[in-house]
């Protein structure tokens, strides 16, 4: 005897056979496509905090030390070095250096004048020369100890084992330096932050206008669906290719106005020249450009036309309805894709390469006519030495670039939610 055929659900009539087979065969593919997002999901998380543990790996671990004049030689009736009035480390310097170095430096700033840390790090660099002879990452610090104090005593008997953090507040004071134990990343840090607000007041403004007039104003027409296809295109060309654009038309044909010597802040107009944070900014922009056109214009086309309609309705301007209920309704989509587009720029290596940013510079820079650097920058001239010790600072500096990231992020969600709060 056949079972009957289950009723179906909602119709209550029997269900034939083969309906419910497809609605399992349904279910089991469902299934499937669900533990496949989540694998994917696990998959992008584990290999996210794999980089972060690479990263974190690298930043810190044991080095063997050897100093060519002892900081405990140095030490002053039982004080140590760290301790002693900057007329001690100047008497220090006067020991151990020549005079005629003593002049230059006294001719550059009085020794007096300066930092007790400017004076120690003196001490250090010129006296007590320490050197880094071997060095290890975290894992192997944490787990390889006795085999590392072994070797340290075969190899350098005389080395002095620490544990090192290459992320230190020195390190983010210091500008760089030729010595891996002395350098930092001030001078890129502030270069970062130059190009960023520059791009920003720049890109931000003129992105969400376009977005503006093309969902608000601009008619459907060939020229406008053709202005809209260029956008989407120029939202995937090659960063390097803008950095090309920026070389020809910013610091090579704009070179007056972007070296400053059209406004005659350059003190030398010979040696003037294209290769600013003017330039660089002026280049990121056009490349998040289409970016922020596209989010924001996504973001206005979501707010409901029953909106504008009734703002019409009360006898309101076209340009009334976008500026006091369009763009406060949309302005929630638009910083978040302005946060994307902002992200991109500070991680940009490649048009800032192809513009010439310096890769070594010592002098921080003060306004948007200066010679820059940034922190991706100095992340790759570091990574790309053969000594060690760089490219544990170039770990670190991929913390703090990190970072900046995350709290420039973490301003415009802010930002982003007070606007979302008053609606």
């Amino acid at each position: 005897m056949t079972e009957p055929t289950p009723l179906h659900p909602i119709a209550g009539e029997r269900r034939p056979s083969w309906l419910a087979s497809h609605a399992s065969q349904r279910q089991q593919t469902a299934k499937i496509w669900q533990f496949t997002f989540l694998a994917s999901t696990i998959f992008a998380i584990f290999t996210l905090l794999l980089l972060f543990y690479n990263i974190l790996n690298d930043a810190f671990g044991y080095v063997a030390v050897v100093e060519k004049v002892p900081s405990e030689s140095l030490a002053v009736n039982g004080v140590p070095l760290e301790e002693q009035t900057p007329e001690q480390l100047i008497a220090i310097l006067q020991d151990y250096e020549s005079a005629g170095w003593m002049r230059a430096r006294e001719k550059e700033q009085p020794l007096l004048e300066r930092p007790h840390a400017e004076l120690l790090t003196l001490v250090r660099e010129r006296v007590v020369e320490p050197e880094v002879k071997d060095l290890w990452n975290l894992t192997e610090s944490i787990f390889q100890r006795a085999a590392i104090e072994q070797k340290i005593a075969e190899k350098h008997p005389t080395a002095r084992l620490e544990f090192r953090s290459w992320l230190t507040p020195a390190f983010l004071t210091n500008p760089q330096n030729p010595d891996p134990n002395y350098s930092g990343v001030r001078t890129a840090i502030l270069g970062s932050l130059w190009i960023i607000f520059i791009t920003i007041v720049i890109a931000l403004p003129i992105g969400v206008g376009a977005a503006v007039y093309l969902e608000e104003y601009a008619a459907d027409n060939g020229f406008n669906r053709l202005i809209q296809t260029n956008i989407y295109n120029l939202a995937g060309v090659p960063s390097i290719i803008y950095g090309i654009l920026g070389l020809a038309v910013f610091v090579r044909f704009a070179v007056q106005l972007t070296s400053g010597n059209l406004f005659g802040v350059v003190a030398d107009p010979a040696t003037a020249n294209g290769r600013t944070i003017l330039s660089a900014a002026l280049t990121l922009a056009l490349l998040i450009l289409p970016l922020i056109i596209i989010n924001a214009q996504e973001a206005i086309r979501a707010v409901p036309n029953s909106l504008r309609q009734a703002s019409y309705g009360l006898g309101a301007t076209q340009w009334q309805t976008v500026w006091n209920h369009v763009l406060p309704n949309a302005v929630s989509g638009i910083l978040t894709g302005s946060i994307l587009a902002i992200s991109r720029a500070i991680g940009e290596t490649a048009p800032l390469v192809v513009i010439g940013a310096s890769t070594f510079i010592t002098i921080d820079p003060n306004g948007p006519f200066s010679k820059f650097t940034t922190l991706p920058i100095q992340i790759y001239q570091w990574a790309s030495r053969p000594q060690p010790e760089f490219h544990k600072l170039a770990a670190a500096a991929i913390l703090v670039l990190l970072a900046l990231l995350l709290t420039l992020n973490a301003a415009a969600i802010l930002l982003r939610n007070r606007f979302a709060r008053r609606l």
